[in-house]
């Protein structure tokens, strides 16, 4: 067994969750590595002494993936493998207490905010000098950058602004600089994410600030896409579509999650809107943007959602014919207002109705892709994996969206390079293509 306090610290940093726990994970071991501290991210094997887990917290999956993690790596330092476990983010922020009594081998837990105390372990301190630089654990050639903290928006099953507290921005000089920093170090594609990214600015400017921030970092050299993602639909600044429309640097792609198309139910939601201004938005943002890919989410089974709304759902997803959807079934959150509902829908009865709407999903996302044949789209190729280099369109974010596989033995690619890719065959959820000659 190893003797505990005596090796130098060599992390390992474990990320669950969304892109912006990955953002905050990527902070965490540029401060560690600023301080002279070795640190990796999710490296197998055990030469590393100390892990630190950045949990998340949202609904009933990712809790109980961030709980079975964190038992994982105390079962390790309870056989000596490791010495020290640390368990920081959400899940850790929002019950602590609960979490210290079950799993006493854990040696520290952090909030999302208490970044300053996580370094004071290793006797680091919190270097400002490091604001706007960042390691990334993503491909080279793209990065998140997180445009604000915390959420104003009362959603009635959302746990975010329990767990982020209230929404605040980053001034557009501080995004700025990091966008050059990563501009600099070759980074093509900037991922802006927030918990609500059409909140951005109220705060600080006292307006809602997007469009600058958009138009700023388009005059960036060096980057050639700008994505937006988790824009919430009541408030939406419509001002942004000008600038999506006139910068060609800015993907015609928006990430909006609905949630839901009954007004009824966007009402229990807290959503703050109706299904007649969701349209109303949604045929303004398809007019203004031209060819635009809209990714949505949707809920489904939230207390009270009967089976005609679902229905009506199914319809709005049909009428619209979403380019990127997603879907998630309701998880009952202590503290949230829905947690004073009863969760009256089976999970079965949940679990069945997405498992409807994707397999609607599916077929109207064979349909437009089959529409892409024949067609040339320039696609930033972002790695090799079993014999294809895969690549994403300006219509397709990491990781959860479409991809364009290129067969690897018949043609050769750069990683990290735009190549004009021509469409020779659809998939639901993929296209294949070859380089476009002349294009």
């Amino acid at each position: 067994m190893k003797t505990k306090g005596i090796s130098k610290p060599k992390v390992n940093l474990i990320t669950l969750g969304c892109s912006k726990n990955l953002v905050d994970s990527e902070v965490i071991m540029t401060q560690l590595k600023g301080n002279g501290i070795s640190v990796a991210h999710e490296v197998d094997g055990t030469d590393n002494n100390i892990v630190i887990i950045n949990t998340c917290g949202f609904i009933d999956n990712a809790k109980q993936e961030s709980i079975d993690t964190i038992l994982k790596y105390a079962e390790a330092k309870e056989k000596g493998i490791i010495e020290k476990v640390y368990v920081t983010g959400c899940l850790s922020q929002r019950y602590r207490d609960e979490l210290e009594n079950e799993i006493p081998s854990v040696d520290a837990w952090f909030g999302t905010m208490e970044l300053p105390l996580l370094l004071k372990k290793f006797k680091a301190n919190y270097k400002h000098e490091l604001i706007g630089e960042r390691v990334t654990t993503t491909a080279k050639h793209y990065a998140y950058i997180k445009i604000s903290e915390g959420c104003d928006r009362p959603c009635s099953f959302c746990a975010i602004p329990i767990m982020r507290g209230k929404h605040v921005s980053k001034p557009i000089e501080v995004i700025i600089a990091e966008a050059k920093n990563f501009a600099k170090n070759g980074v093509r594609e900037l991922l802006l994410i927030a918990q609500d990214s059409t909140y951005y600015g109220l705060d600080i400017y006292k307006k809602r600030n997007l469009s600058e921030l958009l138009d700023r970092l388009s005059d960036i050299d060096g980057i050639e896409w700008i994505r937006l993602h988790y824009a919430f639909p009541s408030g939406f600044p419509e001002d942004i579509l000008n600038v999506m429309a006139n910068k060609p640097k800015i993907c015609n792609y928006l990430d909006i999650p609905l949630q839901h198309a009954s007004t009824r139910m966007l009402e229990i939601m807290r959503r703050g809107t109706t299904r007649q201004k969701t349209e109303s938005l949604l045929k303004t943002i398809r007019r203004e943007v031209p060819g635009i890919a809209i990714r949505t989410t949707m809920l489904v089974g939230h207390p009270g959602e009967t089976e005609e709304e679902f229905n009506e759902l199914m319809e709005f997803v049909e009428k619209w014919k979403f380019e990127r959807l997603g879907v998630f079934t309701y998880s009952h959150e202590e503290g949230t207002h829905a947690y004073q509902l009863e969760d009256n829908i089976p999970k079965e009865v949940k679990e069945k109705r997405a498992n409807e709407l994707m397999e609607l999903q599916e077929q109207i996302s064979l349909e437009l892709n089959e529409k892409k044949v024949g067609k040339t789209y320039k696609t930033l190729i972002d790695r090799k994996e079993s014999g294809y280099f895969i690549g994403r369109t300006e219509f397709d974010s990491p990781e959860v969206d479409n991809e364009v596989l290129i067969d690897a033995k018949e043609h050769y690619l750069k990683i990290g390079d735009f190549a004009n890719i021509e469409i020779t065959e659809a998939r639901e959820f993929d296209l294949y293509g070859i380089p476009a000659k002349n294009k």
